[in-house]
């Protein structure tokens, strides 16, 4: 029997509850999110005169925490409409509803009691065969489905999803031995293809996969820092981005996480009895982290952990270390290591790894000490906590935000060099790694078909590993399947008649050689393909144009060359459009500047859920010079069918130009007019997407795709132009924007407009490129635009003055 998932029910609307709830939400699904009645009333309820009877009251807990999770931040919602599909209630009053529910999810607090009497009220009302989980992060699962009915225990399992649930993709599956395979194989596919997880297959063991291994390889950094005489601030530099892991690194993950929760893994783990005694060891509290306890420094939550913020001398508020000796706050350094340097020119960190262990710095010692650790530390935990290597890998990219799993690293170093650092650590591997680096051999290969495959220590073989069928890796098949590349971009093939344009240029942005390169695509796929997808697995999709590309020129003067480059950007960016093969564009991550153009001009687009898209050339003081003005004035003029909708429509275009306005998901790119609803489609499974977007390309190939007419546009004329510079005067007046600003927001409205024209008029797509590249020159030419673009250059972040 198909199993469809049209209404959930959350128990909890703490921090997890809330964000499964929007998760759920974001896909689609109806949602009741239900909480306890409050014990006591408040003062002001009281004030108001109401009672425990009142449904306000009632509801408050649910109804407090839902009003949290519309106006978080980053946000929880892919929209906020979307908040609609959430209903609110609480266990008294509502809990009879759950009968009519496709899947009841627990996330009430972690005490086993609790969770248990909770079990049994839900049994009064639930239907069998409706889906039942828990989201506990530490109880052993077996433990919570003691004491229920059959038809509980084999829909039963826990799905531990992680906090952001929108934004860390990880969602363990714990089964029990009650649990109904094909229950377990449900929950598998629905987290992977409705909720775009990365699901785990997880063991009931402590604390399952990601956080056994994420707390052993934080507390074994939390024991060396002192011994290596290393401040907070030194081993976040030397734990994050460098080394594939998030900004937050370790210390200011453990603040944000809560130094609460750290600690009760860590000590569930140890007071478990599963560890062996030097690991366990390393779940044992230190000095330091104690007294932190003791003193309530839990960090974020508390507003002071290992950082906090403090006012110095002259009122300014400065974030101030913990110092772990003293145990007082202290304005931290700027670190510097050697070791670090020699990575500079080295782009992916899977690998520097091998650089950074030779270092002869602290650092070096830091990643010697650390690594050595944690292979010997996931040597062992197979198979205890899960079967193959490539589910704890899995599991701790999609947790905890590393880019490469430790079995990756431990690859990326070499096994026997890895066995090497876990014994100068002080630890041995176990006997299947010993053999494996006796016989040479790695943890992972790409097969012949590209395929990734990983050593299977049950049967001593290699083995393909699952659900690749799904979607397509690029760094698998860019060995056999790479047609063509240069310095910037790659072109792939596919199969099936399509093939991929990759790029590959620092930060994914768009120089001469990535725009080469797109032509070059369709000009091969025109001729020998039938169709062309415009995808990579970076990052992010593209930051935009070759912005120091741009301040050359300007500063050189070269109007004919720079005229010629935005000329031929324009000209690649029609011919995305206007192909005789279908060109579909797989937008992810940051997408700005002339990678929203280019995503604009496509026949298609597969967005991923996670795509933070806009045009923000205003912020280094130009417009789109792409073709981005010009398509955003063509689709307004689709909507002008009287003259308030005119109006209306143009001012919302302009004014998301005019303020640089990116969507914060696909979703919201919908809204902007950037995607178009009805036609682009949005992946919530990011590593699906090369492949999503591969079989609309094929489709529309199929259904028999043919080029497209250029389109004609109608442009307001002098009569909208007015309405636009009153507009600009009154916020130059209300201080909103500087002189500046209105300069490059009127030159804006003048292209969207159609220039100096005196009534509507139709009017070619070229003729508004034209324009659009002209204003844009002539803004090149502003020594404020290039005091913005030095700036954006130098920090990474727009000017706005």
């Amino acid at each position: 029997m198909k199993r469809r998932i049209k209404h959930v029910t959350v128990l909890g609307s703490g921090i997890m509850g809330s964000g499964i709830a929007a998760h759920f939400a974001n896909i689609g699904v109806e949602v009741s999110l239900l909480d306890i009645v409050p014990f006591e009333l408040t003062e002001a309820e009281q004030k108001k005169g109401l009672t425990k009877d009142d449904k306000v009251v009632r509801n408050r807990i649910a109804t407090e925490n839902f009003e949290k999770l519309k106006k978080a931040s980053p946000a929880l919602l892919y929209s906020p409409k979307f908040a609609d599909r959430i209903k609110i209630g609480n266990f008294d009053d509502d809990l009879q509803k759950i009968k009519n529910t496709d899947w009841i999810i627990e996330v009430v607090v972690e005490r086993l009691d609790i969770k248990k009497s909770v079990y049994e009220k839900i049994e009064q009302f639930r239907k069998p065969g409706t889906l039942i989980s828990s989201n506990t992060s530490g109880i052993p699962i077996h433990f919570l489905t003691e004491g229920r009915s059959e038809d509980f225990k084999k829909y039963f399992a826990g799905t531990h999803f992680f906090n952001p649930v929108r934004y860390l993709p990880l969602l363990e599956i714990i089964p029990t031995n009650d649990t109904d395979p094909e229950i377990i194989d449900f929950y598998m596919n629905y987290g992977a293809k409705f909720l775009g997880k990365t699901t785990v297959l997880a063991k009931d063991t402590p604390a399952f996969i990601a956080n056994r291994i994420g707390v052993f390889s934080m507390m074994d950094l939390l024991h060396n820092v002192q011994k290596l005489g290393l401040t907070v601030s030194d081993v976040d530099k030397l734990t994050g981005p460098v080394i594939g892991r998030p900004k937050s690194a370790t210390f200011r993950t453990a603040d944000v996480v809560g130094l609460d929760t750290l600690v009760m893994v860590a000590n569930g783990v140890r007071q478990s009895g599963a560890e062996a005694n030097d690991f366990n060891d390393v779940f044992a509290l230190p000095g330091y982290i104690q007294k932190m306890m003791d003193n309530k420094w839990l960090g974020s939550k508390t507003e002071q952990g290992f950082y906090k913020k403090v006012k110095n001398a002259e009122g300014k508020s400065e974030i101030h270390g913990l110092n772990l000796d003293t145990l007082e706050y202290e304005l931290q350094g700027k670190s510097s290591f050697p070791t670090l340097e020699l990575t500079k020119a080295i782009d992916k960190p899977i690998d520097r790894f091998k650089v950074l262990i030779g270092g002869k710095d602290k650092a070096g010692e830091l990643y010697r000490k650390s690594l050595g650790a944690l292979f010997a530390y996931v040597s062992h935990k197979v198979p205890e906590i899960s079967d193959e290597v490539y589910k704890i890998d899995d599991a701790m990219r999609a947790g905890f935000g590393w880019e490469n799993g430790p079995f990756e690293i431990w690859d990326a170093v070499g096994v026997a060099k890895g066995t090497e650092l876990a014994k100068d650590a002080g630890y041995e591997v176990s006997d299947w790694v010993k053999a494996l680096a006796d016989k040479g051999e790695t943890f992972y290969k790409v097969n012949d078909e590209g395929q990734s495959i990983f050593y299977d220590k049950n049967s001593g073989n290699y083995n393909n590993i699952p659900g690749q069928d799904a979607f397509i890796i690029l760094d698998n098949i860019r060995k056999n399947k790479t047609i063509w590349s240069n310095s910037g971009a790659a072109i792939e093939d596919l199969g099936d008649g399509i093939i991929n344009f990759e790029i590959r240029s620092k930060m994914n942005s768009l120089g001469g050689e990535v725009l080469d390169g797109l032509n070059r695509a369709i000009d091969l796929a025109e001729k020998e393909y039938d169709g062309l997808v415009v995808g990579n697995q970076g990052s992010n999709f593209s930051v935009g144009a070759n912005l120091a590309m741009i301040l050359m020129m300007a500063i050189e003067q070269d109007w004919d060359d720079l005229n010629m480059a935005i000329a031929y950007f324009q000209k690649t960016m029609m011919r995305v459009r206007y192909s005789s093969i279908p060109v579909v564009v797989a937008p992810h991550g940051m997408t700005l500047g002339g990678g929203c153009e280019m995503t604009m001009h496509a026949d298609r687009v597969v967005a991923a859920a996670e795509t933070y898209i806009g045009l923000v050339e205003t912020g280094v003081g130009v417009i789109p010079g792409g073709g981005g003005t010009k398509e955003l004035t063509l689709r307004t003029s689709r909507e002008f069918h009287s003259d308030d909708v005119k109006n209306n429509r143009l001012r919302e275009a302009f004014m998301n130009i005019a303020m640089g306005k990116v969507a914060t998901s696909a979703y919201e790119a919908y809204d902007m007019g950037i995607l178009e609803k009805g036609k682009d489609i949005v992946s919530v499974s990011k590593n699906r997407q090369i492949a999503e977007a591969k079989k609309v390309a094929k489709l529309l190939a199929e259904q028999g795709y043919t080029q497209p007419i250029e389109q004609r546009v109608k442009v307001l004329g002098k009569d909208a132009l007015g309405m636009f510079y009153v507009g600009t005067d009154q916020m130059l007046t209300g201080n909103y924007i500087s002189a500046h600003d209105k300069k490059i927001a009127d030159k804006l409205a003048n292209v969207m407009v159609g220039g100096n024209l005196s009534e509507p008029t139709v009017v070619t797509e070229q003729y508004l490129l034209n324009l659009e590249r002209e204003t844009f020159l002539s803004l090149c030419g502003e020594r404020k635009t290039l005091e913005r673009i030095q700036y954006m250059l130098q920090n990474g972040k727009p000017l706005r003055n």
